[in-house]
């Protein structure tokens, strides 16, 4: 199914991964498939770390156009963009062991799975987030 610039959804899902051709330990699909480490682990580190920056950055913008007027308040925007660093470290060691999971069990990934894993991941670190914030009310 191609989109107007010509791409397939299977194009837009990968964000351009290319798995590696002749590849012995992948079985059946080849070419619609992640089998090594490197490969799942970037697919889903990537569409992780689009997910977060699709939060962080807005949230920051937000946060400083709302303050923009406050003597000290406006740097604490800085802060929030300053604190995506935490989620993206987050992102990389789960992503890892998502993609160690997979290896382990010789399981192939899909650029769907890689798509629903690492937005996933993205929920439930901004949802740690928000409970962390209102169990210090």
């Amino acid at each position: 199914m191609p989109f107007g610039g010509g791409l397939t959804v299977h194009q837009i899902l990968s964000l351009g991964l290319v798995p590696r051709v002749g590849n012995t330990t992948c079985s059946g699909n080849v070419t619609a498939s992640l089998c090594h480490f490197s490969e799942m682990w970037y697919a889903v580190f990537l569409w992780a770390l689009l997910s977060t920056v699709f939060i962080y950055v807005p949230a920051g913008l937000l946060a400083f156009i709302m303050l923009r007027r406050h003597k000290y308040g406006r740097f604490m925007s800085l802060g929030i963009l300053a604190g995506i660093l935490g989620p993206i470290t987050a992102t990389v060691l789960t992503s890892a062991a998502i993609a160690g999971v997979y290896r382990a069990a010789t399981k192939q990934m899909v650029p769907l799975e890689a798509l629903v894993l690492g937005v996933g991941q993205v929920f439930f670190i901004v949802a740690i987030a928000f409970l962390r914030i209102l169990a210090t009310l």
